[in-house]
């Protein structure tokens, strides 16, 4: 078989190689260029279905869940931080979620030293993470803050959001449900009267300063019944009430990182869900046409998109060095 070459070819083929790799000379070579990894973060005010949507997302892509919420990071009052339950994880695994100790105070360096961690870990199983929480300082501390977070992934920010007239009325419904599932009786195990710091650990969480005149109360042979029971009546209107600030100030807090920060954030308006809601649960036809099923379309989009990082490629000879950047 005889192989032909070109007038141009039989010149190139004669001149010498531009770089030498001979003797002692290395070639010290990183990859040009290096696929980011994906992570998402589901935002969302107060009640807004965060949980449920990263749940969901997490049911239809191969994801596990890492919570971003400050409270719910802490053991203790499942009734009170509206935990997920086991049955309502529906097998996906979740991260951060009960681990820290209630008295303990776990600050955004906490989260993000951990959060990173769990990342790293789901990412090495070939896995998508999806953060989700209402703790929008945590979010900002771990994408903003940690060393290289950004040069390593790329992010998809999805926020839920419901009008608050809507969403005010649907907290307030909320605490009172769970006042019957035992929110009270939970805040009185913790309760200590000899001391409560309320600006630490889960003793933060709103229901447990704003029933500290009652746990008191109940302890006073002093207070009678009715007495009782109108400071309870307004330590409940104080919790509904802190609530609703809560969800206005984390509303705001959205808006302002995407500010300041320019995030893309694809907000999903899961109003219409909320004014269909019957007996305090949501249509599960609304919410997967309004927000699951739209939401998934976007996923699907980020997912398929490739992102890479620019490395440096390093020649190292015997007396010369050359970085050659892209």
């Amino acid at each position: 078989m005889k192989f032909c070459l070109s007038a141009s070819c039989k010149q190139a083929a004669t001149e010498p190689p531009l770089v030498n790799f001979q003797g002692t000379n290395t070639l010290n070579l990183e990859p040009f260029f290096r696929r980011k990894d994906k992570v998402v973060f589901v935002m969302g005010a107060t009640g807004t279905g965060k949980s449920r949507l990263a749940i969901d997302l997490a049911t239809r892509f191969p994801a596990e869940i890492i919570n971003s919420d400050k409270i719910q990071v802490y053991k203790g009052l499942e009734i009170l931080t509206n935990k997920v339950t086991e049955k309502e994880r529906c097998g996906v695994p979740h991260h951060l979620l009960g681990i820290a100790d209630p008295n303990s105070n776990f600050t955004a360096a906490d989260f993000r030293r951990h959060a990173s961690s769990a990342i790293d870990s789901i990412v090495g199983r070939h896995r998508l993470p999806i953060v989700a929480g209402g703790s929008n300082s945590f979010i900002e501390s771990l994408v903003e803050e940690e060393a290289e977070f950004g040069y390593r992934y790329e992010c998809c920010f999805l926020w839920v959001d419901v009008s608050l007239p809507v969403l005010h009325s649907f907290v307030s419904e909320r605490v009172d449900r769970m006042l019957e599932n035992g929110l009270v009786n939970e805040v009185r195990n913790l309760f200590d009267p000899k001391g409560n710091d309320y600006a630490r650990g889960i003793r933060r969480a709103i229901g447990v300063p704003e029933l500290d005149a009652f746990l008191r109360a109940e302890m006073d042979p002093a207070t009678d019944d009715k007495g009782r029971c109108r400071i309870l009546e307004e330590a409940i209107l104080k919790i509904k009430e802190n609530t609703r600030k809560l969800a206005c100030r984390q509303r705001h807090k959205i808006h302002r990182l995407q500010s300041k920060w320019g995030w893309n954030l694809h907000r999903i308006d899961a109003t219409e869900v909320f004014l269909q809601l019957g007996n305090g649960e949501y249509s599960d036809d609304a919410w997967a046409e309004l927000v699951a099923d739209p939401t998934s379309i976007i996923l699907h989009q980020f997912l398929s998109q490739n992102t890479f990082n620019r490395h440096s490629m390093t020649i190292e000879l015997t007396e010369n060095v050359f970085n050659v950047v892209f």
